[in-house]
């Protein structure tokens, strides 16, 4: 009867442990998922205002964590506001934007710079494992790419889903913009882009009609494989950059037509990836950051997104080509809401930093803010402040409310050329986030504080080499 007893307590025993979800201790590290999707709009997804696009995944990730509604990208396109998110600091800094070439092409010489600490290196020092996944985009060559910036994992295209067109397929069609404006040249061997795993590129051109789903499962590969220790994971999806490309099952689901099939399939993939936090028992102590590297390619009209309320999009200083939808989610951790004080891309590094207890770097200027007290604390954010560069030139500046425009140049032959503006235009983006009444004549205490911002900015100002200029040759 005893031995019976004894069977009985240590099946319900096991019943009770194999039926319980596995947890992790309090005192362990976070761990950091930032997924980045490449030329999204402000008003891309259902919770940010889109009424087609389906995004249920990232609407539940709103619910359970904080939608932030002036969270900015550090440039309005590819190559410098990567730079600016790994690095912390404006790109201008590291050399990483330039006049001459606005972003890294396949014959482009340089990347970023081994200086540069990013924030992969900066989590190795706290015994993170580290891994990126999907568009990297500064620097194709081997001494640029991830696993020499930290990262032991890479797999993914190195640069924009639209390059490496080959010259037959440029003759026929009349040039590049004839080749990417027409979705019927949205085929595989058209872009001769290489996926590469690590060091070694394992495919080309890629098969980007599964690109996302292979994507989304590498990073779910990851999480289940790297359980037991602290990880980084950077998952810069090449979508929805055109050429769109969704797969079999994806397509033809959205309303919003083939670039709706492609926002849902990201999102889909973000529901994997939260599935497998929780099955892991990581979804407790794993802080996931979803948001853009810019604004919306408006010149490609239905194939492009939209920047909502916010005006022009990829390209331009305006609202709409650098203020991005962004979500962060660590249940249990951050109390739900809506966060309407500033933040940055820029700002990854110094609040990943201050949560993993690694100091930041004392030899360098950062632009970096810790925005862990808003995060978990409820505290006012410490950013009152943006710089919105275009190049090496700035732009326009944000403080508090006020957006100054000291130069407007619109992108793609849309939205105007460049216009130098004395004085600046003045917006109050709280009251006019879309740009259209300017109030510089109302408020010359405003515009008398911007320039005090703007001089003393500008006077510390040191420019890193121009990484981006050379291109072409050996």
């Amino acid at each position: 009867m005893r031995y019976v007893s004894i069977c009985i307590f240590l099946i319900l025993l096991s019943t009770l442990s194999c039926e319980s979800t596995p947890e992790k201790s309090s005192d362990s590290k976070t761990n950091f998922i930032i997924i980045f999707a490449d030329d999204l709009g402000y008003g891309d997804l259902s919770s940010f205002g889109h009424p087609t696009i389906k995004t249920p995944n990232l609407d539940r990730m709103v619910a359970e964590g904080q939608k932030w509604t002036n969270f900015y990208a550090g440039a309005s396109v590819c190559t410098p506001s990567r730079a600016a998110l790994l690095t912390g600091r404006l790109p201008i800094r590291s050399g990483m934007s330039s006049n001459k070439q606005r972003v890294l092409f396949p014959d482009s010489h340089h990347g970023l710079p081994s200086q540069e600490i990013t924030l992969a290196e900066q989590l190795k020092i706290a015994n993170y494992t580290t891994v990126c996944i999907g568009k990297w985009h500064l620097g194709h060559k081997e001494a640029y790419l991830p696993l020499q910036h930290g990262f032991d994992y890479y797999f993914g295209i190195p640069y924009s889903n639209d390059m490496d067109i080959p010259d037959a397929i440029l003759k026929e069609k009349g040039g590049y913009w004839e080749v990417v404006s027409d979705p019927k040249n949205n085929l595989i061997e058209n872009f001769q882009v290489p996926l590469i795993q690590n060091n070694t590129e394992i495919e080309r051109p890629a098969n980007q009609n599964n690109i996302t789903q292979r994507y989304s499962d590498e990073t779910v590969k990851f999480i289940k494989s790297n359980k037991d220790k602290p990880f980084f994971i950077y998952l810069a999806h090449n979508l929805p950059h055109i050429p769109l490309f969704a797969s079999e099952e994806a397509l033809g689901k959205s309303s919003r037509g083939i670039y709706g099939d492609v926002v849902e399939e990201i999102d889909h993939g973000i529901g994997k990836i939260i599935q497998a936090l929780k099955e892991e028992g990581l979804d407790k102590n794993t802080l996931v950051v979803f948001t853009s590297d810019n604004g919306p390619w408006t010149a490609f009209n239905d194939q492009g997104g939209s920047a909502g309320l916010l005006r022009a999009g990829k390209g331009t200083t305006w609202e709409g080509g650098m203020r991005e939808p962004t979500v962060f989610w660590a249940p249990g951790k951050i109390a739900p809401g809506i966060v309407d004080q500033l933040g940055s891309t820029l700002d990854l590094f110094h609040t990943f930093s201050t949560l993993a207890g690694v100091p930041l770097p004392d030899d360098r200027i950062l632009d970096s803010y810790d925005l862990s007290p808003l995060l978990f604390e409820n505290q006012n954010a410490k950013r009152n402040q943006f710089f919105y560069y275009r190049g090496t030139d700035l732009y326009a500046v944000r403080l508090g409310d006020f957006k100054a425009h000291y130069i407007t140049q619109g992108e793609y032959g849309l939205y105007g050329g460049k216009e130098i503006h004395n004085p600046p235009l003045l917006y109050n983006l709280n009251h006019d986030p879309s740009e259209e009444y300017n109030i510089a004549d109302q408020h010359p205490e405003v515009l008398e504080a911007m320039n005090k911002l703007v001089a003393a900015h500008q006077e510390k100002m040191v420019m890193g080499e121009d990484q981006l200029k050379d291109r072409g040759g050996e």
